[in-house]
């Protein structure tokens, strides 16, 4: 089960104008999707505090540890919903970092916290999506030299999580995403592939197919997809967008990571 309540888009910043509709944020996202292809070729900054990134946190207690799928479809439901936010709209707070993100190459650094590390990293200004009682949070992107130092202190590697076959009950409203099983990323690398896996999706699908699942929490189901099941997703063709990978960590360069299932919502 998704924990998730719609924000609101009345008063200032949110309803007061066409241009802070969830239509233009969509419309954001689908010219993200449209320069997919030209990813690799931008440029970064020279000065390296200058790339932009959208942190996320992923709650991971020692004692308890979430389900690897749980966390992972947490992650990516936090990011759709940040995506789709009205504070990432033209007169909203959040707008001129999400756009000057979009504008540049799509990175996400994903990182672990427990105890007072999880509790101060919701004090940051951002949003936490809750599957099975998995939690992750997700930020407004920023510069990497202007992230908040409750943020920069967490561990960018730590634990990993085994795999596990996810939930039995899948959510029917559910954005499906296949994972690239013969890559083995770790949790945290897979929790970024994934959020690009939502943010591609929600380009290439209509806006009233999005309007109805932003409504709905944008709930996600994770898969792990081996070399039969990932073959059988590849070749649905123009009903999955795939995340290709750029190669700084992990995967080899143009590996493609995830496929987000299109035909999953309606």
């Amino acid at each position: 089960m998704t924990e998730f309540e719609p924000p609101s888009e009345s008063g200032p910043g949110s309803e007061s104008g066409p241009d802070t509709s969830l239509a233009v944020r969509h419309a954001a996202l689908v010219r993200m999707a449209d320069g997919a292809d030209r990813f690799g070729s931008r440029r970064d900054p020279d000065d390296p505090g200058d790339v932009r990134a959208m942190p996320m946190v992923l709650h991971i207690p020692k004692a308890e540890p979430p389900a690897r799928s749980a966390l992972l479809r947490a992650a990516a439901t936090a990011t759709a919903q940040v995506c789709l936010d009205p504070r990432v709209g033209p007169d909203g707070p959040w707008h001129d970092e999400y756009t000057a993100w979009l504008d540049a190459r799509i990175r996400k650094v994903s990182r672990r916290a427990r105890g007072a590390q999880w509790a101060a990293a919701q004090e940051v200004d951002g949003i936490t999506a809750t599957v099975d009682g998995a939690s992750a949070r997700v930020y407004v992107p920023c510069r990497l030299r202007d992230l908040d130092p409750r943020l920069r202190k967490l561990q960018v590697e730590g634990t990993d999580l085994p795999h596990d076959d996810g939930t039995d009950t899948p959510d029917p409203d559910a954005l499906v995403l296949w994972v690239n099983a013969a890559l083995d990323m770790t949790v945290g690398k897979t929790a970024a592939q994934v959020g690009h896996a939502v943010m591609l999706a929600a380009g290439r699908l209509p806006f009233e197919t999005v309007e109805r699942w932003f409504g709905r929490g944008c709930p996600t189901d994770v898969r792990l997809a081996d070399d039969v099941r990932w073959a059988e997703a590849t070749a649905l063709g123009d009903d999955v967008v795939g995340v290709r990978d750029a190669g700084y960590t992990e995967v080899a360069p143009g590996s493609t990571t995830v496929l987000a299932d299109l035909r999953s919502i309606t």
